[in-house]
């Protein structure tokens, strides 16, 4: 296990409307506003042409390959993340999101792209004091890192 221990600093409530985009959208305000470590809640609709990461093809293959799904029509969705910075230092959002229309749902991570449909609204939670990276490692992924 690694950690880290921070405070919360400030708090963000953002409101997106249809077009803006998952994770980009976030990524740009959190790097515009200088939020580097921070907790992040999305609560709003997914439209046409968004996409979610739903697993690996494989548990533990040699390489990970992504399962891409796309969304058809209006879902809703309700999402929680995190920003930490990426090894280039720009903040990156790791945020797991349930999307579901009709009583059907898709669970899933956002870094494929989730379009908004009509209204996303966010709450960043900005984490002080606290260090964590993401780093790419043997997996091939960014993955979230404390030094010891």
């Amino acid at each position: 296990m690694q950690y880290s221990e921070g405070t919360i600093g400030r708090v963000f409530t953002i409101r997106l409307e249809t077009g803006d985009r998952l994770p980009d959208s976030i990524e740009a305000f959190s790097l515009e506003h200088g939020v580097s470590r921070a907790m992040v809640i999305y609560v709003g609709g997914a439209g046409e042409g968004s996409r979610v990461v739903v697993g690996p093809e494989e548990g533990r293959g040699e390489e990970i390959v992504p399962i891409i799904h796309a969304l058809s029509g209006a879902q809703e969705v309700l999402g929680v993340g995190t920003i930490f910075p990426g090894e280039s230092g720009n903040p990156i959002l790791h945020m797991h999101s349930g999307i579901g229309r009709e009583g059907k749902a898709t669970v899933g991570c956002v870094r494929a792209g989730v379009n908004v449909w009509l209204v996303g609204e966010v709450i960043i939670l900005e984490i002080l004091g606290a260090g964590g990276q993401r780093a790419r490692d043997e997996s091939g992924l960014e993955l979230l890192q404390f030094k010891k």
